[in-house]
Formats: structure tokens, C-alpha cells, sequence
């Protein structure tokens, strides 16, 4: 090599350094050539599994990817989708008389409703109670989105896509546009003094990117349910997720403890996620959710929420090249003529019950109130005359346990004669008590019938006042809500009684005073000496129950109360005013001259009565001869 070379191998190898130094990137540079590359790993992650979370970031994962470039990765992963995925979330609503809801347009579904016409009652720690707007829906966890299975980009969550909003009038389109001809739209139209909802998915062009192997929408909907009523008791139990097959009654999961139903195999109607007096329901029309599975997640007192319900289903596709899936919604007050409008037993969700007792409150009760409430604008002064129209149809009833408790009072006399001449034996008095019964033709069982008959009425209101959201809210005399308990004072020091509570309602202590009161004065005319301990258990069991109704819906406790005021103003006047003792021994000796029927209840009562006898003298006879042996 000569000099020349050498000294042109020097200065080209100069050259290359000088252009490496002038062209390597900055170290901004190199991170962001990092975070490129990360991305792009991520992305082909994602597209192998959609579901993986990527392992691995960056050091500085606040570096902003230009637009180009996020549709690159996103086009790698979701093909079409990605044109919906970029964007931002905003709030658009729609508007009635009713209520207000308002749709994220991130995943386009509702993000919220507000009820116009209630509010929700909260108290602090002194009791003071503040009221506030009552919404449903609103939870930040909540999920309602569905999986859109496709050929290439696996299954694409609805909750990653923006879409578009366009309001008319009372009806809001959201449209996620996927490019060529091929959308997604939400389209909800509010009705007019309604909280329906009709809710309709149009999807173009999807026959091209469907998976035809699994041509179904999957649906998750995952409902937070906030605490709304002061009574969490009750809220509590008669919170839960409903559902009813096609050409079946409606089911529920269980309210009182964690709860799952799998439907697999079968087509569901509606699905409701229902409160103690709210619910929000999605209604299929011209499809059925098949497949489905329904849970119930009870949380803990101290959360601030109160349930968790899940509903997860599918809902098929045609795979047409535009299809068209429409829904109902109601969200709204458990108000029984508006449900029952829908003519699919959606009424159902409304705990009257199921048997006897849920067709009176249905038919018979529910109508009687509303009637009432037309005319009479206290909800508390309704449940009075109410009362009063049971009592006046069942007084004939009244008037027989009466007469009857008013015959056997005239046969104080005989009745106390046998007592002293049998002193020594209390069957031979309970024998002879019976025969002198049916001489005189009474019955010792006819108080007991009005009791038997009102039971039912009974059990009837029982579920009724919990469940009905007419009383919600209502006041009556010191009761501020006729649908949760009454407090005339609190308990000290936050005491609580288990079973009682922390509180002491004044239409439980009534209805136990006037219940002992009532029972006391009865007694006084009846022969308990055959069976002393009944005495007491008349006392017992109003002094029991008040660890029950303590914590019950008022309206039931004034009902109680005030039909015992009604039924003590019944007999006194009636045993004052109508019977007469020398009528009665009249009557008492004319059925006893009358010839007596063999048979009957109280024969054959009797005759068992006697068997009783001879064969516990039968024992006594065989102990003495043991004794007489030793």
C-alpha cells in the first residue's frame, strides 16, 4: 500500500464516523423508538388473544403515540374495529316529565338515570334526614356491553368502541362508524310521560367480518345496586335479579344469600334487576336471550352498595348484511299498572306473593287501595276506612264469635256447678263441660272461625305494605314513611337490640297494649281451667311478636293497631247494646229442649274426650295394683 492509499483509507474511515455521529438518534429518540416497538409487540399480544394483559412497559408510558401510529397498532388488532376505538367519552341525554337518562358515548350505553318523581331519604348520625335525587344506573362499576365474535379480530368488546351522537327530538342515535359501509347504532327513543325506553341495535355490513361459527352477540350486564331506602332490612330482601322463560312464570334468584341461575339450552323473555320499589328491565322483542345465566351477589352491610346482580346471555345473529335487534327498557318505580301494561307478567317482580295471599293483594287489596287513594289524599286515613269496609263485611262473622263467647257466659251457673262437683277430676269437668255444651247448643269453637277467615286478609297485608310502593314516603302521624318503621325515639348511646333494633316503634308498642288489652277482656269470659297456660300465652305472644314488628313496615303496625281499636268498639257495643242475658237463657233453654242430632264434631269430640279417660283410669288402676304388689 502506498502513501496515497493509506492517507484515503484514513480519511474515508473519518467520514464514516462524522456521518454515524451526525445521524445516530437522540436519546428522546431511542426511548421513543422503544415504545414503538413495545407497542407493536402488545398488538400482535392482542392479536393472538385479545383477552392477555401485556407484561411489559415501558419506563415512561406517558409518551403520547401520534394518531397514525395508534391506528396502525389498533388496525393490526381489530381490523375494522379500529376506526371506533379513538375518540372521547361524553354524556348525552334524553329528557320526559319522568325521568332523565343520561349515555356515555364510550361503549354507547346508559351511564345513569335520574327519577324525577322520587328521591331517595338519607339520614346522618343524629338522624336528621336530607333529601336527594334518586338515580338508577348510576354506578361507575357497572358493566353493560356485549362481545362481537368476528373471523379475524377474535371477540371485540362494544365497551372500547366511541360512538358518534345525533339527537332528534326524543330519540338519540349513537353510531360507531367501522369504515366501508359497515356501523354500529344505538338507537334510543324516550316515550312521553314513560320510563320506557325502546332501544334498537342496527349493525351494517356485518355478514363480511362475523364469525359464523359463533354467530351471537354476548351479553354481560353487571348492575351495582345502590342503597336507597333507610330500611335496609327489607331493601334487602326483596332485592334480586328476575327473569321469566318463554311460556313460563317468572323465577328469581334468592334474595337472602348468594344466588345463581344457569338457563342453558333455553330462551328467556326479560331479565330484571329489581330493588325493594325501582327496577331496571331489558325486554326482548324480536329476539330471546338464550343461553343465560343470573346471579345474585349479596355484599356487606358496610358496603355502599347493596347487591350485586349479574345477568350474562347471548342473543343470536342472522348473519344478514344488516341486521336489526330490538330491545325495551323500563327503568323505573315497581308501579303495578305500568308493568302490567307490557302483557308479559313483568307485574311479577312485585313481591305480593305468589299463592293465595299474592292474588288478594293482586285483585282485591291493591284495587281497594287505589280506590280509595282516589278520592282520600292520606295514605294513612286510607288503611282506616279500609278497616272499617273489612270489619263491617265480617261483622256478621264478628257477631257469631260473639254470640257464641255470650252463650257460654250465661252458662257461668251450670258451668260452675260441675266444677264444684268434680272438683277432683279435670276430665270428668272437661267431659260433662262438653255435654253441656251441646244441650244448650253451643259451640265452643264458634269464636274461632271470624279468626280463620280474616287470616288470609292478614297474610295478605303482611306482604303487601313492604312491597307496595304506594306507601313509600308517606307520612301518617309520627310515621314519616308508611313503608319502612315508625320511630317515636331512638335507643341510647347507639344501642342495638338484636332482633329489635336501634329504634321503638310507637305503632308496635300500640298494637301490643291494645292486643294484651283486648285478649284480657275476652278471657274474663271464658272458662280456661282445662288448659290454664293458654291464659298466659295470650299475654306472651303480643310481648314476642315485638321484636318482630318493631323493625316491620308501619303500615302493617297502624293496620294492626287500628283494627284492634275497631274490633274492642265492636264487642263492647255489641255485648252491651245487643245481647241481653235474660234473651240469652231463653235461647239457651229452647236449644236445649230441642231434640239433638247424633253425630257432629262435638260427639265425636266428646267420645274422644271419654276413650281419653277410660284409658288413662285404665293406667291409674294398673299403677295401684303395682303399688299393691310391692
Amino acid at each position: 500500500m502506498d502513501k496515497n492509499q493509506g492517507i484515503g483509507i484514513v480519511l474515508l474511515f473519518l467520514v464514516f464516523v462524522a456521518y454515524f455521529n451526525y445521524t445516530k438518534p437522540t436519546p428522546e429518540e431511542l426511548e421513543r423508538i422503544e415504545f414503538v416497538q413495545d407497542s407493536i409487540e402488545q398488538a400482535k399480544l392482542l392479536e393472538k388473544n385479545p383477552n392477555a394483559i401485556p407484561a411489559t412497559t415501558t419506563a415512561q408510558t406517558d409518551v403520547v403515540l401520534p394518531d397514525s401510529i395508534k391506528k396502525a397498532n389498533l388496525s393490526r388488532s381489530y381490523g375494522s374495529f379500529s376506526e371506533a376505538m379513538i375518540g372521547e367519552s361524553s354524556i348525552v341525554s334524553l329528557d320526559n316529565e319522568l325521568i332523565t337518562i343520561n349515555f356515555d358515548t364510550k361503549g354507547g350505553h346508559i351511564s345513569s338515570a335520574i327519577l324525577k318523581k322520587h328521591f331517595k331519604i338519607t339520614e346522618d348520625e343524629n338522624h336528621n334526614q336530607t333529601k336527594n335525587a334518586l338515580a338508577l344506573l348510576e354506578d361507575e362499576k357497572n358493566k353493560f356491553e356485549y362481545l362481537i365474535p368476528t373471523t379475524s379480530n377474535g371477540n371485540v368488546n362494544s365497551s372500547d368502541l366511541y360512538f358518534t351522537p345525533n339527537t332528534s327530538g326524543n330519540t338519540l342515535t349513537l353510531t360507531a362508524n367501522l369504515g366501508q359501509d359497515k356501523s354500529i347504532k344505538h338507537v334510543f327513543t324516550l316515550k312521553d310521560n314513560s320510563y320506557h325506553l325502546d332501544y334498537r341495535m342496527d349493525l351494517e355490513g356485518f355478514d363480511q367480518f362475523i364469525n359464523s361459527n359463533n354467530p351471537n352477540l354476548k351479553f354481560k350486564w353487571h348492575n351495582y345496586l345502590d342503597r336507597i331506602e333507610l330500611n335496609t332490612k327489607f331493601e334487602q330482601y326483596y332485592t334480586t335479579v328476575y327473569y321469566k322463560e318463554v311460556n313460563e312464570d317468572s323465577d328469581y334468584c334468592n334474595c337472602r344469600s348468594d344466588d345463581i341461575a344457569n338457563l342453558e339450552g333455553k330462551r328467556v323473555e326479560w331479565v330484571s334487576n329489581v330493588n325493594q320499589f325501582f327496577n331496571s328491565s331489558l325486554i326482548a322483542e324480536n329476539v330471546q336471550f338464550e343461553n343465560s345465566t343470573y346471579e345474585t351477589v349479596a355484599l356487606d352491610i358496610e358496603n355502599e352498595d347493596l347487591k350485586l346482580l349479574k345477568s350474562e346471555f347471548d342473543v343470536p345473529l342472522n348473519l344478514s348484511r344488516n341486521e336489526t335487534i330490538e330491545f325495551g327498557m323500563y327503568i323505573g318505580p315497581n308501579e303495578f299498572k305500568r308493568l302490567k301494561a307490557y302483557d308479559n307478567g313483568l307485574e311479577e317482580i312485585i313481591p305480593f306473593g305468589r299463592s293465595l295471599f299474592g292474588t288478594i293483594n293482586r285483585w282485591v287489596i291493591r284495587p281497594a287501595f287505589n280506590w280509595l287513594s282516589s278520592f282520600i289524599g292520606s295514605k294513612g286515613v286510607v288503611i282506616i276506612v279500609l278497616i272499617f269496609i273489612i270489619k263491617m263485611l265480617l261483622y256478621p262473622l264478628m257477631y257469631k264469635m260473639l254470640h257464641s263467647q255470650a252463650k257460654m257466659g250465661a252458662l257461668k251457673p251450670e258451668l260452675a256447678a260441675l266444677k264444684e262437683k268434680y272438683k277432683d277430676d279435670k276430665q270428668k269437668v272437661q267431659m260433662e263441660t262438653m255435654k253441656i255444651y251441646r244441650e244448650y247448643g253451643v259451640s265452643p269453637l264458634g269464636g274461632c272461625m271470624p279468626m280463620i277467615l280474616q287470616m288470609p286478609i292478614w297474610y295478605a297485608l303482611f306482604r303487601f305494605f313492604p312491597a307496595s310502593i304506594t306507601f313509600r314516603q308517606e307520612p301518617f302521624l309520627w310515621a314519616k314513611d308508611l313503608s319502612s318503621f315508625d320511630v317515636i325515639a331512638w335507643l341510647p348511646n347507639g344501642m342495638d337490640i338484636p332482633a329489635f333494633g336501634s329504634h321503638i316503634s310507637l305503632f308496635t308498642i300500640l298494637w301490643a297494649i291494645s292486643t294484651v288489652a283486648y285478649s284480657y277482656y275476652n278471657m274474663k269470659h271464658m272458662d280456661m281451667s282445662a288448659n290454664p297456660a293458654m291464659k298466659y300465652v295470650q299475654y306472651l305472644m303480643p310481648i314476642t311478636f315485638l321484636f318482630f314488628f318493631n323493625g316491620y313496615a308501619s303500615g302493617l303496625t297502624c293496620y294492626m293497631f287500628f283494627s284492634n281499636l275497631f274490633n274492642i268498639a265492636q264487642t263492647l257495643v255489641t255485648k252491651k247494646f245487643v245481647f241481653k242475658e235474660d234473651k240469652l237463657r231463653e235461647e239457651l233453654m229452647a236449644a236445649k229442649s230441642k231434640p239433638k242430632k247424633k253425630g257432629g264434631f262435638q260427639n265425636r269430640l266428646e267420645e274422644a274426650m271419654k276413650q281419653q279417660q277410660e284409658v288413662q283410669a285404665k293406667r291409674k288402676g294398673q299403677l295401684q295394683k303395682k303399688k299393691r304388689k310391692r
